[in-house]
This record gives C-alpha cells, sequence and structure tokens, in this order.
C-alpha cells in the first residue's frame, strides 16, 4: 500500500478479473461506457454512491477494504466493530 492509501481503483479491477467479469457487461449494469469503468479502474479515490453500486453487483465489501487500511495508516490494528475494538 502506497502512502496516499488504498488505491481503490486497483481493488475494483482486482476483483472484477477475479471473477471473470467483463467490462462491457459492468458497464451495462452501472449504465456507463465501458470507457468510464476504465476510468474507475485508474482512481484512487471513488465517490460513496458509485462504490455502493460496484459493492452490490460484484458482492464485494470494498468499504471493508478502505476501513482496514484507515486503520493500518492510524496505527490500529485489529478487527472493529462500530468503531470498539475487540480483543
Amino acid at each position: 500500500m502506497s502512502e496516499e492509501g488504498l488505491h481503490i481503483g486497483q481493488v475494483i479491477r482486482r476483483e472484477v478479473i477475479r471473477k471473470g467479469i467483463k467490462v462491457p457487461w459492468l458497464a451495462q449494469q452501472l449504465g456507463c461506457h465501458r470507457n468510464n469503468v476504465y476510468l474507475i479502474f485508474s482512481r484512487q479515490w471513488i465517490d460513496t454512491n458509485t462504490l455502493m453500486k460496484l459493492a452490490q453487483i460484484l458482492d464485494y465489501d470494498f468499504f471493508a477494504d478502505l476501513s482496514r487500511s484507515y486503520r493500518e495508516r492510524q496505527g490500529q490494528p485489529g478487527e472493529y466493530i462500530n468503531g470498539v475494538g475487540e480483543s
């Protein structure tokens, strides 16, 4: 992970590849042109509405990855539920 944090576009791309999903199909599900999907892959940051749509389409919790990345950057390892650390 870079100093800037998690590159969400790369995480999305990895999940698309892992699931064997074709970019034109994903673009259709998102209601956009396939070029926009490639732009998503190149982005380090993405708006939460689009990320929620992608999470639903791909059945993957990108928000958990972002939360984990945030905790690591804050020096807070471990699992957190509703902001409370488990021992």
